[in-house]
């Protein structure tokens, strides 16, 4: 009987010793199906309370003096082992940019130090943040303060957009609580660190989601972005070491330090860790705001947490997968595309924010872009000539597009003028709005070009610029062709 049993253990072990077919090529992992257990915000729909008695029985505030003890070059080294990058749209490594507030020497550079949480949360279709400033707002509280220890910040500005009135009062009251304890402050949680929490209500300009443009702000000045280098790590609030991070970066940070950096790396592929709230908008049966693991399809995402598409997939005509600043995806690319930073770069479009906006056949795909210009066009700041001219040429031509009224190489000199105001900016808004019309270009061009034929059939021919035959200037006024709309 043993030898029997040996027996059948080596040809077991000969016949495992072949490579096959089945041995080399391991079963793909499946992203997606995020457990409740390992949901990071648990109070997203308010089912428990804000309050900070409410926010202890979800783990908020446990340990958090032993985790500040553990010093800085702990915290920062397991923020790197998560692998977490902003999640404010650049998708920067959190853990590096962390570390550049001590470089060799730092403690020789005396005064204050300053975390600065970006809560301005501009971008069209983003709705993330306000979510967590609303609903767990004790999160972000010890987010700010155990990220304060990892910089050695003596206070971090948590600033945050005028029209969040609601999101700012329960913030405030989270802070009080938080002061009331002895969570934050002097001797924050017992543990000798001394760390003061404020918040400064903005007044809603798209520019100062850029961290300069903020400390700008910030500071009293007109939000307009600075010149880097310096860097604000080196030169930033008031001429003072600071950092601008985002909302959920922050708020995620306790949770990775109490649960491990090991624990977070293993959700999402490879440099791109992590759980993500995504914000589904538009042409759905449901939307919402649902925390699920990184890399998980995009249309998983939508038929599993909105419903699907109004319509049912076969009606979808593109998704913008990262808030209005991202290039749009037709349909046939968002079949298999995964939602992380990579894949999306891959596609030529971005994670962003993660703020999905569905748009389907019932939709006009060239009158969203062209909202989106106007946006845009409205928003900049007007220091730079690229980004102030560029995008009210940008409206003035999507305008003309919006009915047709334009020759088909115009789609080309259009796209020319978006690589001009593209990457000739001091700051990102140029760059957010060329892409949207770049994607456009690139995924929509039939149906810009069906519309300018069904123009040219309907009213008549017009030369570039959208002139036509027999229209002219009189006494400062166009006449003999009709002028596009304005309405935005």
């Amino acid at each position: 009987m043993l030898r029997t049993t040996l027996h059948k253990r080596g040809l077991a072990r000969l016949s495992r010793g072949f490579a096959t077919t089945q041995d080399a090529t391991p079963k793909a992992r499946q992203y997606g199906g995020l457990k409740d257990q390992d949901r990071i915000f648990q109070n997203l729909y308010d089912n428990y309370g804000w309050d900070l008695a409410s926010a202890r029985k979800q783990g908020d505030w446990y340990k958090t003096k032993e985790l500040i003890l553990k010093g800085d070059t702990w915290i920062i080294d397991e923020i790197k082992k998560s692998g977490l990058r902003g999640r404010g749209g650049a998708g920067f490594p959190s853990g590096l940019k962390w570390s550049f507030m001590n470089p060799p020497g730092w403690e020789k550079n005396e005064g204050p130090r300053y975390l600065v949480v970006n809560a301005d949360e501009g971008e069209p279709g983003t709705c993330k943040d306000r979510e967590i400033m609303r609903k767990d707002p004790h999160k972000l509280v010890e987010g700010c303060l155990l990220a304060g220890r990892a910089m050695n910040a003596t206070a971090a500005y948590i600033y945050i957009r005028g029209e969040f009135y609601n999101e700012a009062a329960v913030l405030q009251t989270a802070i009080n609580e938080a002061y009331a304890a002895g969570l934050i402050g002097k001797d924050a949680c017992g543990s000798g660190y001394d760390f003061d929490v404020y918040i400064h209500r903005g007044m809603g300009a798209y520019v100062c989601g850029e961290e300069t443009s903020l400390i700008e702000s910030l500071e009293g000045k007109a939000g307009k972005p600075r010149l880097k280098p310096p860097f604000p790590a080196g030169v930033g609030l008031f001429g003072r070491p600071s950092t601008v991070t985002n909302v959920e970066t922050v708020a995620v940070a306790p949770t990775i330090l109490r649960r491990g950096g090991d624990w977070f790396a293993s959700f999402g592929r490879e440099r791109n860790s992590g759980t993500k709230l995504f914000c589904i908008s538009g042409n759905v049966n449901e939307p919402c705001t649902v925390e699920e693991e990184m890399s998980i399809p995009l249309r998983e995402l939508l038929e599993k947490h909105c419903g699907g598409i109004k319509g049912g997939w076969d009606n979808l005509l593109g998704v913008i997968p990262g808030g209005c600043s991202v290039p749009i995806l037709p349909k046939n690319i968002c079949e298999d595309v995964l939602m992380d930073f990579d894949a999306l770069k891959d596609v030529q479009s971005g994670l962003g924010t993660a703020a999905v906006i569905v748009i389907n056949k019932q939709q006009d795909v060239i009158r969203a872009i062209q909202r989106f210009a106007a946006f845009y066009k409205h928003e900049s700041c007007g220091q730079c000539t690229p980004c102030r001219e560029g995008t009210t040429w940008l409206l003035k031509a999507m305008d003309r597009f919006r009915t047709g009224q334009a020759k088909e190489r115009e789609i080309d000199m259009l796209y020319e003028l978006t690589k001009d105001i593209e990457g000739h900016t001091i700051c990102a808004l140029g760059d957010a709005a060329a892409w949207p019309i770049q994607g456009l270009i690139r995924n929509f061009r039939p149906e810009m070009e069906t519309r300018m034929k069904k123009f040219h059939d309907e009213v008549g021919a017009v030369s570039v610029g959208g002139w036509m035959k027999d229209a002219r200037v009189e006494k400062g006024k166009v006449v003999g062709a009709p002028l596009p709309g304005v309405h935005h």
